[in-house]
């Protein structure tokens, strides 16, 4: 098939909004920034678009199009990109696109359900409102009838929020053997809960979780908890992230909320571990607000406000770096709503074993000498950068 035949079939079926969902890879150049895009049909104000997630080596993107603009999008796409996957209405798509443009075209008639399109829909979580869950009623977000508590909800909405994030990582955990999972300060645990029901109540894996944390008395509750719950494989214990020298091997390092250098412990040690899972939602920050020195900077540094969110965001960018540059597919995720907390910004990183790009590790270190920055997570990993 040649190219332009493929173009024009395409958008035959965007026309008829035959689109379910589709994946496009493979870039042709390795230098290229976005590794994958994904197309999805969107209700916006009551008209049609097509939704482009651009997937850069860091971040999402989005972009909202109309039929037309989308199918001309898709011509230029093409030009930088090999292999696509078009689930549409009646059939599934495979394309393969040579070197020289010669188009494979493999069409395969599987029907597929239309989803709900509407960009402002009623969110769905994995876990619902109104389905007693044993850990969320014992932990107070619901009632025993499965009825989330007026004052809970937003409690709630993040689980759900931490839930996708653990949905996502499920590719990346072993499947042939018990899954090692470590939470550094888990608190309340809310979230440790939920993570070990999500994965050991609904999708069945046979994993052992370890919540670790300084204060005794909430300790010993959630062991009470998981005890009465019969959570055999999830377990508490007092202690601190400096001194936990108990694991030679871990599949999944969660952290939530530890505050300053304690994320960067945590981090560190989840990479001396060769976690191929990393969920990390960072605290207060202080070590660069202490350090940051940049003359260039002066009219935002003046200001106490500015320079500790700078600090923050720029403490962040540099922990997913050094996690880049040592192996690491990383990406800075908004964990909740901005009007929740500030401290919204969730960490992933995937174990990839992936080389960084030429002149990655110089860029660094141009970034930290900008700000005088000496980071603890950097001296902690400095063998391996």
């Amino acid at each position: 098939m040649e190219l332009q035949t493929m173009h024009t079939q395409l958008a035959e079926r965007l026309n008829g909004r035959e689109l379910v969902s589709a994946t496009i890879s493979q870039p042709r150049l390795k230098s290229n920034d976005i590794k994958r895009i994904k197309l999805k049909p969107v209700i916006i104000r009551n008209e049609y678009h097509i939704q482009f997630e651009y997937q850069h080596e860091h971040i999402l993107k989005h972009e909202n199009l109309s039929v037309d603009e989308a199918a001309a999008k898709l011509e230029a796409i093409f030009d930088d990109f090999r292999q696509a996957l078009f689930q549409f209405t009646e059939e599934k798509v495979q394309i393969q696109i040579s070197k020289k443009f010669k188009v494979s075209w493999k069409a395969e008639g599987t029907a597929a359900k239309t989803a709900e399109l509407s960009h402002n829909r009623k969110k769905q979580y994995l876990l619902e409102d109104g389905v007693p869950y044993p850990f969320l009623v014992r932990l107070g977000v619901q009632s025993s009838d499965g009825k989330v508590k007026k004052q809970k909800y937003d409690k709630f909405r993040q689980i759900n929020r931490f839930i996708e994030f653990i949905d996502d990582a499920l590719e990346h955990l072993p499947k042939d053997r018990t899954v090692r999972i470590l939470d550094f300060g888990s608190g309340k645990s809310y979230l440790t809960f939920a993570l070990y029901h999500y994965l050991r109540i609904e999708k069945g894996l046979d994993l052992r979780v370890t919540g670790l944390d300084l204060k005794k008395e909430v300790i010993e509750e959630c062991q009470k908890i998981a005890d009465d719950l019969q959570y055999e494989q999830l377990e508490f214990l007092v202690g601190d992230i400096n001194e936990y020298n108990e694991e030679s091997a871990v599949d999944m390092v969660v952290t939530l909320h530890a505050c300053d250098t304690a994320t960067d412990m945590a981090l560190s040690r989840a990479v001396k571990w060769n976690a191929s899972v990393i969920l990390s939602v960072p605290c207060c920050q202080h070590e660069l607000n202490s350090q940051i020195g940049a003359p260039e900077l002066g009219p935002m540094l003046q200001h106490g406000l500015i320079k500790e969110r700078l600090s923050a965001l720029a403490t962040d960018s540099i922990r997913a770096e050094i996690l880049s540059l040592v192996g690491y597919e990383t990406q800075l995720m908004e964990f909740i709503d901005l009007e929740n907390t500030p401290k919204n910004i969730l960490i992933r990183a995937y174990k990839t074993g992936k080389k960084p790009a030429s002149g990655q590790l110089e860029r660094y270190k141009a970034f930290t000498q900008l700000l005088s920055a000496e980071p603890f997570l950097e001296n902690e990993l400095q063998h391996l950068l």
